[in-house]
């Protein structure tokens, strides 16, 4: 387990980690608090970059607060000027995290559907296994969704199905938005060229990790629907999902996608 602290002058600690979890928020005040307490709770040391949309509710403001209090050295904040999508969040989080040290980096939700718990186990694919990517996959044993309208399960299910059908991507769970990369697969991977913005972005970094030739693994999780807060999903994000499969396999067969480097 990489987890070193360090003791300074005035006797607070420094904790080094090899792994930083990156969490976009908009309007999460019910649980961001909540959830950065339960990462730093695990025995395994991770860092959280937390990239917030302008949260009105005050979220930046707790996590700011939880920075100067208590977690100057593990707790991170970038700050931005309104809705600008989930993957644009992401791919801010990933260049922020490649400026610095981290070998390990985690996609994670704020709302508790995805266990904090399960960060050491998509953290040992990597770690141990040496897996390029972990996937916490709601549907490689079955359909693992708790507290979900039947609807939105079936959408979520079938939406990776037509994934797979399409591109002839084999992972179960497409749509997955609790991973961990290597650091090598962000470095490789062109995240300029990342078109989507939506839950389609969680699909096109998949494939094209895929495509280039980095190991995959499916970890099985059990996801649970939001308890505090408001979703964050809607048509329009599946939507985008949806008619931009058929590009992904335009590149597949198109596109030359970058080397892996040795």
């Amino acid at each position: 387990m990489v987890c070193i602290t360090f003791a300074i002058e005035n006797h607070k600690t420094m904790n080094q980690s090899d792994c930083i979890v990156i969490i976009p928020t908009y309007n999460e005040k019910e649980n961001i608090e909540k959830i950065i307490r339960a990462v730093f709770g695990l025995e395994k040391c991770f860092h959280i970059l937390v990239i917030d949309d302008g949260s009105p509710d005050g979220t930046a403001d707790i996590v700011k607060g939880l920075m100067a209090e208590e977690f100057s050295d593990r707790l991170f904040i970038v700050e931005r000027k309104g809705k600008l999508g989930l993957g644009t969040a992401y791919i801010a989080g990933f260049k922020w995290a490649l400026e610095r040290d981290y070998e390990y980096v985690f996609e994670m939700d704020a709302d508790f559907s995805h266990d904090p718990n399960d960060l050491p186990r998509l953290y040992a694919a990597c770690h141990d296994e040496g897996y390029d990517v972990a996937i916490g996959s709601r549907y490689i044993t079955g359909v693992n969704v708790v507290n979900w309208p039947m609807g939105r399960v079936l959408m979520s299910y079938f939406a990776s199905q037509y994934v797979r059908i399409v591109t002839g991507f084999p992972i179960h769970d497409t749509t997955a938005g609790f991973k961990c990369y290597k650091r090598r697969v962000l470095e490789t991977i062109e995240l300029d060229k990342i078109r989507f913005k939506g839950y389609g972005f969680q699909i096109e970094m998949k494939f094209t990790a895929w495509r280039i030739g980095f190991k995959i693994k499916e970890v099985p999780v059990i996801f649970v629907n939001r308890k505090e807060g408001t979703s964050k999903m809607s048509g329009g994000i599946f939507g985008e999902a949806f008619f931009g499969v058929m590009r992904l396999r335009w590149d597949g067969w198109t596109r030359n996608y970058p080397k892996i480097k040795s």
